[in-house]
């Protein structure tokens, strides 16, 4: 598996996105705790979600615009479509 190298633009923004997702669920975990309604719980969790597929789209993105590009000039861009097929079937079920 590659890391994500320095040509991913997008880094910080997954980062920042990664974290206010940490955030949410950690309250989300409050208001379960606090016996808030089932409404609200789901309604939060539902954010969650979207706030997650944002950060899977930023971070396809960023393979696009990197990884796959590299492996055309390297000509390894069979592995890499190969792992991106992989990644996306996990991805979206």
């Amino acid at each position: 598996m590659r890391n994500m190298s320095d040509s991913h633009k997008h880094r910080k923004a997954i980062i920042n996105r990664l974290a206010k997702i940490e955030g949410h669920v950690r309250a989300v975990k409050e208001m379960t705790q606090e016996g808030r309604d089932c409404n609200d719980l789901l309604i939060q969790l539902a954010a969650i979600r979207s706030a997650i597929d944002g950060c899977g789209k930023l971070i396809l993105k960023d393979h696009l615009e990197g990884c796959l590009i590299q492996a055309v000039r390297t000509g390894d861009e069979e592995e890499v479509l190969m792992q991106l097929n992989q990644s996306i079937d996990k991805f979206i079920r």
